[in-house]
């Protein structure tokens, strides 16, 4: 879906969510289902630095979860009793984000550098949060989407930039404490590695689906911030 034939929807699920690219003119939560959010990936060049590396947030899909039984342990422990018996049972918030064509060439250059650190570009199905809004704005192209038959909203194919578990940054499942410590002491040159997750943590809790649905709540992000607290 566009709203010409060479724009470009972007997904974030990270600090995209809090500081997005330039030059969007929509922005749509959405439901990223079959992938687990975790802070696996190192940063040496945003919140952290080669000598001492921070931690950031990366999409681990279904396939290597429960492919790997150190994911599975991880992903179930924060499933709040509930355990992971299929893609739909794991549901990750993010953001769409809509680059016109006079644009899109301009920031997708800046995203290949902002997320050059381990991340390479990927596409996913997301399942659009979408208001009365969104339905004006984007109408006839809107109403091009597929709807899907279980939960009813509105599918779209979009770009995200993930860093995979075969990538040089990747970490993999640390302990929470391992991570928060990380977290809670490193720096680098764009901000506190606690800025990075406080503010992904308050964008998330402001996120209508959460805020009208309590249930969608990411309950290992909460559990991360509060451990890093406990080391600040």
């Amino acid at each position: 879906m566009t709203n010409d034939n060479s724009g470009i929807w972007v997904l974030g699920y990270g600090s995209l969510i809090y500081k997005p690219p330039s030059h969007y003119t929509h922005r749509i939560p959405a439901i990223i289902h079959g992938f687990a959010r975790r802070f696996w990936q190192s940063s040496t060049d945003h919140r952290g630095t080669p000598e001492s590396p921070g931690r950031v947030a990366t999409l681990i899909p279904y396939e290597e979860i429960v492919g790997r039984a150190a994911f599975l342990k991880n992903v179930n422990r924060y499933s709040q009793g509930t355990s992971i018996q299929g893609p739909d049972d794991l549901i990750t918030i993010g953001v769409v984000y809509y680059i016109p064509s006079e644009h899109a060439q301009e920031v997708r250059e800046y995203l290949d550098i902002r997320e050059q650190n381990g991340y390479t570009l990927h596409e996913v199905e997301v399942h659009l949060e979408t208001d009365q809004k969104h339905e004006v704005e984007l109408g006839d192209a809107l109403e091009q989407l597929p709807r899907h038959d279980k939960t009813g909203k509105r599918v779209l194919l979009t770009t995200v930039y993930i860093g995979t578990v075969d990538n040089e940054a990747f970490i993999g499942p640390e302990t929470m404490d391992e991570t928060a410590r990380v977290i809670a002491t490193s720096h680098g040159p764009s901000g506190s590695n606690y800025e990075y997750l406080a503010k992904l943590q308050q964008a998330l809790a402001q996120m209508p689906m959460i805020k009208e649905q309590g249930s969608i709540t990411d309950h290992y992000l909460t559990a991360l911030l509060e451990s890093v607290d406990k080391h600040r």
